[in-house]
């Protein structure tokens, strides 16, 4: 009966490399090409099988693991014979490395979908009014012929979206009115009737079209200041000879017509993507009431396939973007 063979003496550590010898914003730099050679070992736990698997000379690999610890000045595997095993230092490690290793290869992904016109994403905001039934007919027949892409849709008034934008968190908005600055790029793509809204049991609720003037003496329920919608009914009231009297501002058109519904006031809004029980929508005569809505993106700013993609789709339903009943 033979004996078995003596144990192999410990590796010795490999020396502490000073950490003043590298320069601490560095460390990525040095680190990060030996990172996925240390994965793949750490999953085989045999150098020769791994570096088969990365297609690459085992002396090389090796190396890359020797330099690693070294630099790390710590030993992240304990050899037994051919096989490897992982050091408490090296468990430890590789958490962070497959971690790290994972979110490049999820950033990898994203940027060479981002240059395939069918796949991707595009940041898109619109304003909270076109959510119920303009963006989502806009959102499928674009995907109609681009079935890959993938959006970040963003609600908000308009100036919260402008600043989003130039900030660089939109690609494109839907806006009004339509911004003139500089820095962005916008364009007017269709345009919005205003209705007056009144209660059901108001004097003009049997009517069907009104001149504006005519609401002099109403209570307004508006949106807020900073709100598109509430900076064209104040022009638009201007135009018809008359302040308007603002009984509550709101930030969302469909609880100013709750209010109106409620009697509180009547209000300057567009057309409701469902009728709203409770409330008669008259058209305005006079002046001509309407919102633009623009396309906004900011200038200089490189497209990626699918925002280019989107932009052009956006652009080639200029004055039918809206569907019919809403222009």
């Amino acid at each position: 009966m033979t004996s078995p063979p003596p144990p192999l003496p410990p590796r010795p550590e490999p020396p502490s490399r000073p950490v003043a010898a590298l320069d601490p914003e560095s460390w990525a730099t040095v680190l990060a090409p030996r990172l996925a050679h240390f994965a793949g070992v750490a999953r085989s736990e045999h150098v020769t099988r791994a570096a088969h698997e990365m297609r690459m000379p085992q002396s090389t690999l090796s190396r890359s693991l020797a330099r690693l610890e070294e630099d790390l000045g710590v030993a992240l595997f304990a050899r037994r014979g051919r096989t490897l095993a992982l050091t408490p230092a090296g468990r430890t490690f590789l958490a962070g490395v497959e971690r790290a290793l994972g979110e490049v290869e999820r950033a990898a992904d994203e940027v060479r979908a981002d240059a395939d016109p069918a796949a991707g994403k595009v940041a898109f905001g619109f304003l909270h009014t076109l959510g119920p039934e303009t963006v989502p007919g806009l959102l499928r027949a674009f995907r109609a012929d681009h079935p890959g892409v993938r959006f970040s849709l963003v609600q908000n008034y308009g100036e919260a979206m402008l600043e989003r934008l130039r900030a660089g968190g939109l690609d494109l908005c839907l806006t009004s009115p339509v911004p003139q600055e500089t820095g962005l790029v916008a364009c007017r793509v269709d345009e919005q009737r205003l209705h007056l809204v009144v209660p059901d049991d108001h004097p003009l609720a049997p009517r069907r079209r009104v001149r504006l003037a005519e609401a002099a003496g109403e209570t307004f329920v508006t949106l807020e200041p900073g709100y598109g919608l509430r900076r064209i009914t104040d022009d638009l009231c201007a135009e018809a000879g008359f302040r308007p009297r603002i009984a509550f501002e709101g930030e969302e058109a469909e609880t100013l017509r709750g209010l109106v519904a409620a009697g509180l006031g009547v209000a300057l809004l567009p057309p409701p993507a469902v009728p709203r029980p409770g409330v008669v929508e008259l058209g305005i005569t006079a002046p001509r009431a309407v919102r633009e809505i623009g396309l906004a993106w900011r200038e200089g700013a490189p497209d990626t396939a699918p925002v280019a993609a989107f932009k052009r789709f956006l652009l080639g339903r200029r004055g039918r973007l809206l569907p019919r009943g809403e222009g």
